[in-house]
């Protein structure tokens, strides 16, 4: 366990905003301009918003709406996510858990109470690999074995949501994932949240989230951090009194890009 989470941390600074240049083909590394002082966050710029839209991907909701998507990406367990559920049971607000199929394996008691709390459980992937440098079949199999371990874990048959590991995409990618039947979803609020090592306090983490809020906004959390769990309150309670309302993301029907 001790190499795949130090695997992970490595690369989980591609998440975050960040772009790497690539070919007509990618593969891509997910990346925006952030919102500020509540303009729009955008990827007009980053050579991809073609691929997304022909792939019906989630970039942004409704952007005529003050409605908020809270997701999170658990890669593994860092003691953080029983407080994360107790907030959002307080708070009553929904979120997706994107899971690796180790954390499905690893932590099955808290996948349960994710799907009992009325939860998403989304797919990343069994073993987070780059999908744009796996074959379609071994894409297929890392999608359907986190789906089937979750089915035998919580009894939830529907899985329509997937985070592509480290935000590394093509078109290819994101195609074959359509088939099998699921959305791509990206984000359109993020920080360095992922670095259990650089965690800098919960003001930190509320004001960084604070200051990208937009309508239809597509918040990124990991799990892992101390400071995403400390601010998480705040976070919804100063969300509420601007206007915003959270929704579960499967109530997202318009898409803007």
């Amino acid at each position: 366990m001790k190499r795949f989470v130090i695997a992970l941390a490595a690369v989980l600074l591609l998440c975050c905003g960040y772009q790497q240049t690539a070919s007509a083909d990618g593969p891509y590394h997910f990346g925006f301009k952030k919102s500020k002082n509540g303009q729009l966050p955008s990827i007009n710029e980053e050579g991809f918003k073609e691929v997304l839209q022909k792939n019906e991907a989630i970039f942004l909701g409704d952007t005529s709406r003050k409605e908020l998507y809270l997701t999170f990406d658990n890669g593994y367990e860092n003691g953080f996510t029983p407080k994360i559920l107790d907030v959002l049971k307080e708070k009553k607000v929904p979120a997706i858990f994107f899971l690796t199929g180790h954390y499905v394996e690893d932590k099955p008691e808290l996948v349960k109470r994710m799907a009992a709390e009325g939860h998403l459980i989304g797919n990343h992937s069994w073993s987070h690999p780059d999908l744009t440098q796996i074959s379609d079949a071994k894409l297929k199999e890392e999608l359907k074995r986190v789906k089937d371990a979750v089915a035998a874990t919580t009894g939830q048959q529907a899985m329509n949501f997937l985070r592509p590991p480290r935000g590394i995409f093509n078109d290819r990618a994101l195609a074959v994932s359509r088939q099998e039947g699921y959305v791509s979803v990206f984000w359109s609020v993020a920080y360095k949240d992922w670095d259990v090592n650089d965690q800098r306090g919960a003001d930190h983490a509320y004001r960084q989230v604070m200051a990208q809020l937009h309508p239809g906004a597509v918040i990124l959390l990991h799990s892992i951090s101390r400071d995403n769990t400390e601010a998480l309150g705040r976070i919804i309670d100063g969300a509420r009194q601007q206007g915003y309302e959270f929704k579960s993301l499967d109530a997202l029907k318009v898409k803007t890009y």
